[in-house]
């Protein structure tokens, strides 16, 4: 069985992204992008909701001006088997599987048939995936930034009952905390 977790950067003051969608926080330099390099490494599976698989296909895409670090990334991030969760998007690209309806359901089997670690990312699906208890760990990645507004980490309405796991120091300031549900 996999073990899922939801982890994405995040500001000081609980937020992912700007009240718009965008991804307005510092980009990882080549110390932390090698931390989630080895993250991606060991991925078995990524989930991605509608709005991080917009981001995230940015890594299945030539990029010239890409360092070796972000390169390796592109790389692992190819092999890893991916699914998204959209009921809006009409197709995938091959190698990608689409989840069009009953994102819990999918889930859970997905989950049952996975071996090793299932990466989710999106507040929207892991609020979801999240309530249904499905997820194993949520992993914070707290930049040294205040965006003061946006999309929080936490979807609206999800207050799961946590317990801490622990935390780690990395580079650029970042402070990964680790909560598993009680």
């Amino acid at each position: 069985m996999g073990h899922v977790t939801y982890g994405m950067l995040v500001s000081v003051d609980g937020f992912i992204a700007d009240p718009d969608g965008r991804i307005t926080l510092p980009v990882p330099g080549a110390e932390l992008h090698r931390y989630f390099n080895e993250r991606q490494r060991e991925s078995s599976l990524a989930i991605y909701g509608r709005r991080m698989w917009d981001v995230m296909r940015y890594w299945g895409e030539p990029d010239p001006d890409r360092d070796e670090v972000a390169d390796e990334f592109a790389r692992e991030w190819a092999r890893t088997p991916k699914v998204v969760c959209s009921a809006s998007l009409a197709a995938a690209p091959d190698g990608v599987t689409l989840i069009a309806s009953d994102a819990v359901a999918a889930v859970r089997r997905l989950k049952s048939e996975t071996d090793g670690e299932i990466e989710v990312s999106g507040a929207s699906l892991a609020g979801s995936i999240g309530a249904a208890g499905l997820i194993d760990e949520f992993r914070l990645f707290v930049q040294p930034v205040v965006l003061g507004r946006g999309i929080p980490y936490f979807a609206d309405g999800f207050r799961p009952e946590l317990r801490f796991v622990g935390s780690e120091a990395l580079p650029q300031g970042v402070v990964l905390n680790r909560y598993a549900p009680r």
